[in-house]
Order: C-alpha cells, then structure tokens, then sequence
C-alpha cells in the first residue's frame, strides 16, 4: 500500500488549499480514510474521516471550514481548507484503513497570520 499526499504549502489566515492523497495497492471503495495533522509538540489528531459508506465526520475545531471527499476512480481522497487560522498550521497525513491502518509522507500546512 501506498499513499501520496500533497497539496500543502504556505498560506495566509482566511485563505485556502486543498490537500490530495493518491493511494495505490488497496481497495480503495472499501477503505475508510482520515485525515490526521500533527503541529510541533502537539500529538497527532484526527481532522476529518469519510468511510466507504460515505459517512463523514470532522473534528469540532475544523468543522464548517474544512471538506473531506473521496474519489474511488482516482483512488484519491481530498481535503479542502477554507478559512484557514494559524492553528491549522501542521503536518497533515493522510491515513487509510483496510485490512490494516496506512499512512502517507505528510504534507506541510503553514497559516501566516
């Protein structure tokens, strides 16, 4: 299994970036998959999941602001930011689940204020 994120990059508050997370190796419609970030010191926590049902939930601090989605034809999972605050700023993983828990490299989401 493999997983390639990217999207991140430099961004001022009130701004916006989508993420992408390209997996390859798994069967993607039968996944669930999350999006995790980590900033310095912090432990990693969970942003926002979709499941193969399509079922999604978001982490309070992130809901209203951020969209998770899937494509199960590109075997990509996306995350779109808006509103952007520099507390979002963070490594962001993308993690899949399916016969087992994979992560990708992690992109890099820095919010200037």
């Amino acid at each position: 299994v493999q997983l390639q994120a990217f999207g991140g990059g430099l961004v001022q508050a009130g701004g916006s970036l989508r993420l992408s997370c390209a997996a390859s190796g798994i069967i993607f419609r039968f996944a669930t998959m999350n999006w995790y970030r980590q900033a310095p010191g912090n432990q990693r926590e969970r942003v926002a999941t979709i499941t193969s049902a399509g079922t999604i939930n978001y982490a309070s601090s992130v809901k209203g602001r951020f969209t998770i989605s899937r494509d199960s034809s590109e075997s990509s999972v996306y995350l779109q930011m808006n509103s952007l605050k520099p507390e979002d700023t963070a490594v962001y993983y993308c993690n899949i689940i399916q016969s087992g828990s994979f992560w990708g490299q992690g992109t890099l989401v820095t919010v200037s204020s």
